[in-house]
């Protein structure tokens, strides 16, 4: 048997946390990867090695075990290692900043011994959706070193100072050796300190957060993530070395996204139909219009008989409440499209077909 029958079973066992059968297919892999390629075999082997003396298998990339909440007991992060995904698809001036750091880093070397400290910090700021988190995993996958995400859910205690104590063993861990920190939804422990709302604990939060960052070592970096920079006491801001921000993609972008997103089936549409997702996606996020091809792949692969009144349909979002709005999308569709009858423009727009009829025979011009 080779290694690439071996696979599917090792997915199977690992899905059914069959342990046994883990460790056997592993060990088989270890045999036929010794002389073709020992250094994945040598990989394997001493992932065995630290799972079967009872340590964290991760420990085998240089990876640290995680940090636990000393009452509960549950991990207070989790740690990914770096795996090669795609660039996000970013505004021009998104990603040059994000290659800038890219590059900063690579020449860390040379700014040290010139005395320059090297950037390890950095914030991002936009809506939900818009690539943050993706973005964060990209450069660990460019820097090669291991994501490390802290656990909102497990890291604020109600306990009096444990929540402190929580994010500082967070810190810790993730100086320890060299990767990154990402801080996702950073508002909820870096609150403005002059919020009266807040409580003390949280105030306090803020200065476990400020000292911690001061102290942050130029081997690893640390990225903050926030969907409300109003949020943030000011302090925080002084802390890091870039503040990137993200907006919803733009026309040429959303075209890259469908591009990417609905894959092979992008080339079974006409121009006409990319053309009008395009447009009708002008305000929504990245991660809107991946869900948006997810939808019709499915469609198209279960239907399939016609690839452009799907997107059609699909892409009709829900904006069209006044009454100009509606004429404005049924006259488009007839335009990008005039093989579509009064039925499908109706079944598309969810407007009744006698209005659309008004206001396709009156140029738009009609009153209901």
């Amino acid at each position: 048997m080779n290694s690439d029958e071996l696979i599917p079973k090792l997915v199977r066992a690992c899905l059914d946390n069959d342990r046994r059968l883990v460790e056997e297919i592993s060990t088989m892999l270890v045999k036929l990867y010794k002389k073709k390629q020992p250094s994945i075999a040598q990989e394997i082997s001493q992932s065995l090695t630290y799972s079967r003396n009872g340590a964290s298998a991760i420990r085998s990339a240089d990876i640290q075990p995680l940090p636990i909440d000393r009452e509960t007991r549950f991990t207070l992060c989790k740690a990914e290692e770096p795996l090669e995904i795609d660039p996000p698809i970013l505004s021009s001036e998104t990603t040059q900043e994000l290659n800038e750091f890219i590059l900063e880093r690579a020449e860390i070397e040379k700014l040290l011994v010139e005395d320059i400290t090297p950037p390890n910090s950095l914030i991002f700021i936009g809506e939900p959706g818009v690539g943050k988190t993706y973005s964060a995993k990209w450069l660990s996958y460019k820097l090669d070193l291991p994501l490390i995400t802290m656990d909102l859910a497990t890291s604020i205690s109600s306990y009096l100072g444990r929540s402190g104590q929580n994010i500082k063993n967070i810190f810790d861990y993730a100086k320890s050796f060299p990767s990154i920190l990402f801080l996702d939804e950073i508002d909820a422990v870096a609150k403005r300190r002059d919020d009266a709302s807040d409580l003390g604990e949280l105030k306090r939060l803020v200065n476990v957060l400020l000292k911690e960052l001061e102290s942050w070592p130029s081997q690893s970096i640390i990225i903050a993530a926030t969907n409300h920079p109003d949020l943030l006491d000011k302090a925080i801001w002084r802390r890091f070395d870039r503040t990137i921000a993200f907006n919803n993609p733009e026309a040429s972008e959303r075209k890259l996204l469908l591009q990417r997103y609905l894959g092979k089936y992008y080339h079974l549409l006409s121009p006409k139909a990319i053309s009008f997702a395009i447009q009708q996606t002008a305000n929504i996020s990245a991660a809107d219009i991946c869900t948006l091809c997810t939808h019709i792949k499915r469609k198209i692969v279960l239907a399939g008989n016609n690839s452009d009144l799907i997107v059609f349909e699909e892409f009709c979002l829900k904006s069209c409440n006044s009454k100009a709005q509606k004429i404005e999308l049924c006259n488009m569709l007839r335009e990008l499209e005039p093989s579509l009858s009064i039925r499908d423009i109706s079944k598309i727009t969810k407007i009744p077909t006698t209005s659309v009829s008004r206001y396709l025979q009156n140029g738009g011009a009609a009153n209901e």
